[in-house]
């Protein structure tokens, strides 16, 4: 995924678990964000629920990207400001790409 990302053009960073993304987050301030719920040291929604009291955090667009699809994770995704709630096996590279640029305007 990560590699499909670069050659469109976009710098991306990737962290290993929530903590170091939330940092990554705060630091790079990146246009949009591509979250998993399930991640090492910080779950997903914890990291949005921290993102979203900093003042950039509030407005950054983010996209979960994960493999649970319950309704109770969709619902807490969408009152965190969530732009959309993707499940990962549903999701070809190509298309999650084309659903970024269209987030961003860039179609």
């Amino acid at each position: 995924m990560v590699t499909k990302f670069t050659h469109e053009g976009f710098e991306v960073f990737q962290a290993g678990d929530g903590e170091t993304g939330l940092a990554i987050a705060l630091k790079e301030h990146p246009d949009l964000i591509l979250l998993d719920i399930i991640m090492p040291k910080m779950d997903g929604m914890t990291l949005l629920k921290k993102l979203r009291t900093d003042a950039w955090g509030k407005k950054v667009p983010v996209i979960i990207l994960t493999n649970l699809s319950d309704d109770r994770n969709i619902a807490e995704a969408m009152e965190g400001g969530v732009y959309d709630f993707l499940v990962k096996s549903s999701w070809e590279a190509d298309d999650l790409v084309k659903r970024v640029k269209e987030r961003l305007g860039l179609n």
